[in-house]
């Protein structure tokens, strides 16, 4: 009888040729197709049995992926991009998108907790290693936060940034605008999932950016909204998620990153130093863009989401350094050292995702405007 399995190639035996990564890509886009329908099938957990082949193989190559991304040296692009669109497919259940309410039947499926969950800790445990976690424990936090800010509120423009600001092309500005539509459009903020608690001066605070990041409850005034005029001037698509195939596993991992530390109350202090790094470092990147629209000669209401979010995050990363970050550290001094883990990692994935982006518009620039 011919097995239905999906075979991998061997590590380590089979060089990666183009053929044998197009296989491998073929692989995973059906795993996450066949996840899909998983997901919009009513009441999931209690037909496991039922579709025990597809979850079986689902979950073999779930393994196989964690395998070729988090326990091999560099780890496999591939297979970081599967699990992270995974992740995502199961934590955009915790965010209302106004359509048919069955979409929302699993959103406490313990089957889709637990493939979160495996997921979650092998990825997790691969990012913690990047850092040296017990070097942070013994810094002066309240120090350490002031340095960071500081440094990270004008840091030099990097040769990335410079061909953002310089050489990136009309193409390459409306690729960046798909890219970051991800993020713009859906109003999935970090904060509006974790203000419920004892008020105090810190939650006010918090609660203070949430409202200025929703326009104060003004739909005209929303930072999605803005970014969605900025599509619609560039007659670009505007619905929401409409360039998803284009975000790169590394944005993925730092909506995916958020999701899981604002439903862990145990890592409030690390939340809490990343969005501070968030908040502050965010306008160094908005100036870049900008500055690249500008140079294009661009409409102001295809530049006016990055005006925007100049002007309120240098608010934001003041308030959160001074009203949310220092004070934490004081009510908190033995855990406080978790602030500086937040603001690090945040620091460190968002990095890597603005590279990959980056690197995303060189590809399709040299596709769109061919040598010679």
């Amino acid at each position: 009888m011919q097995s239905n399995l999906i075979m991998f190639p061997k590590a380590g035996v089979v060089e990666k040729s183009t053929q044998t990564q197009e296989r491998i890509i073929t692989i995973y886009n059906r795993a996450e197709q066949q996840f899909i329908a998983l997901l919009a099938t009513d009441d999931l957990d209690n037909i496991l049995d039922i579709e025990a082949a597809k979850v079986t193989e689902f979950e073999r190559i779930i393994s196989i992926a964690i395998s070729a991304a988090y326990e091999n040296g560099c780890g496999d692009w591939e297979a970081h991009r599967f699990l992270q669109r995974i992740l995502y497919q199961i934590n955009r259940l915790k965010l209302f998108w106004y359509d048919n309410l069955r979409n929302y039947s699993n959103e406490r499926s313990l089957y889709l907790c637990s493939c979160r969950h495996q997921i979650e800790a092998a990825w997790q445990n691969w990012e913690l290693a990047q850092i040296d976690v017990a070097a942070l424990q013994e810094l002066d936090v309240k120090q350490a936060l002031i340095k960071r800010t500081s440094a990270d509120l004008e840091p030099p423009l990097s040769e990335d940034s410079r061909y953002i600001r310089e050489q990136m092309t009309e193409f390459g500005y409306r690729h960046l605008l798909a890219i970051a539509s991800f993020d713009g459009l859906v109003e999935g903020s970090r904060l509006s999932r974790i203000l419920g608690g004892v008020a105090n001066e810190i939650q006010c605070t918090l609660v203070r950016v949430l409202l200025e990041e929703y326009g104060n409850g003004r739909l005209s005034r929303k930072h999605s909204t803005f970014f969605a005029q900025m599509l619609d001037e560039l007659g670009m698509n505007s619905k929401p998620e409409g360039y998803f195939d284009l975000v790169p596993w590394e944005v993925l991992a730092c909506a995916n990153h958020n999701f899981l530390l604002t439903e862990r109350k145990r890592d409030f202090l690390r939340y809490c130093g990343g969005l501070t790094y968030f908040e502050v470092a965010g306008p160094g990147a908005y100036k870049n863009y900008l500055a690249a629209a500008q140079r294009l000669r661009l409409s102001e209401a295809a530049m006016g989401y990055w005006e925007l979010h100049i002007r309120e995050d240098e608010r934001h990363g003041q308030w959160m350094l001074d009203d949310v970050a220092l004070p934490l550290a004081e009510l908190y001094p033995h855990n406080a050292w978790e602030l500086i883990l937040g603001y690090d990692q945040e620091k460190l994935m968002s990095d890597r995702a603005a590279k990959a982006i980056v690197q995303s518009i060189h590809q399709a620039e040299s596709i769109a405007i061919p040598k010679g």
